[in-house]
């Protein structure tokens, strides 16, 4: 009898164990899509997001929490997180630079807790969010210092690191930002996607101010990085990720896996060695869950026009005139 209590009690012991031992490998990741901003399939966070929470769904060792339209009106959104994703607007109406946000992330930063940011997200003033960014990852957008021309980047080559795992070369058509104020001497700082601009790229027009500026035509001939990836000190990892404008380009592949590589490495998620591999993106489900933006509904190319890098899928393109009429700095 005492014997069976026993092999119960150990039974009981071992089950507690396992349900500790699973719940705490769970490592929580918080994606924070922005407002709606900008022409349709420009700027689709919150689409954009959709698209990768639902990749992300059954990893193990992994609870993704998804926030749409903005920064998540109750704090506690964050409690537990191991990491935190932002994609969304930047500039002076930052939503992560706002006092009491700003706090809130510096707190979780002390705590190691990841941070990742996507395009516009990646921008800050230097004097409000300029010197806990290049912190927290390593290096922000500096308006008039940083530039944001469209262009085809070529990324023929990457260092070896969990974020570039399976990544194939490859080019695509993005609003890419480079000449970012990093850290002094690029300290713990890899750099992920690297590209040379051309001339003509540096020559403008960029699209906010069109420029061109002096120092980025001087510097031709310079490889510029698009994506980077940052050691902390206290632990935390953090990246910038410059592309994301055009909704379509989550359809490509290899754009699609070093992001998600990204959050997975972010996370401290073991990243599998040829990286994560997700379901295809179709043309039906680039349209689904698109911002409310007015005009008439965006279509897109038959998915048979394109090639295997979805390099002639183009996204919409409004002219500068209607742009301006729209009230959008584009």
């Amino acid at each position: 009898m005492k014997r069976a209590s026993n092999l119960r009690l150990l039974a009981g012991v071992i089950l507690l164990g396992l349900a500790w031992t699973g719940w705490a490998a769970d490592r929580k990741l918080v994606i924070v899509a922005g407002k709606p901003s900008h022409p349709p399939l420009m700027h689709e966070f919150n689409a954009g997001c959709i698209l990768l929470h639902k990749r992300l769904q059954g990893v193990p060792g992994l609870e993704v929490r998804l926030h749409l339209n903005g920064w998540p009106a109750d704090a506690k959104a964050f409690d537990g997180a191991d990491a935190v994703f932002l994609y969304m607007d930047g500039g002076g109406g930052h939503p992560a630079i706002q006092p009491e946000n700003l706090k809130l992330l510096g707190d979780l930063a002390k705590r190691g807790v990841g941070l990742g940011c996507a395009h516009f997200a990646v921008e800050v003033p230097a004097d409000r969010g300029g010197a806990e960014f290049k912190e927290w990852i390593g290096g922000h957008y500096e308006h008039l210092y940083s530039c944001n021309p469209i262009f085809d980047a070529e990324f023929k080559s990457f260092p070896e690191h969990p974020i570039t795992r399976g990544v194939r070369a490859f080019t695509i058509k993005d609003e890419w930002y480079f000449n970012m104020r990093f850290r002094p001497d690029m300290a713990r700082i890899t750099p992920i996607l690297v590209t040379v601009p051309s001339d003509d790229v540096r020559d403008g027009p960029y699209v906010y101010p069109q420029g061109p500026y002096p120092h980025i035509v001087a510097a031709k001939g310079r490889e510029e990085i698009m994506m980077w990836a940052v050691e902390r000190a206290d632990g935390g990892r953090g990246f910038g990720f410059t592309g994301g404008h055009f909704h379509v380009n989550w359809a490509h592949d290899d754009f699609r896996k070093v992001v998600l590589n990204s959050l997975l490495w972010l996370a401290k998620v073991e990243v599998p060695d040829h990286g994560f591999d997700s379901a295809k993106v179709t043309d039906e489900e680039l349209l689904e869950n698109l911002d409310p933006k007015g005009g008439p509904k965006p279509t897109l190319r038959s998915a048979a026009d394109r090639d295997d890098t979805h390099a002639c899928c183009e996204p919409l393109v409004l002219p500068r005139e209607m742009l301006a009429w729209l009230g959008m700095p584009y």
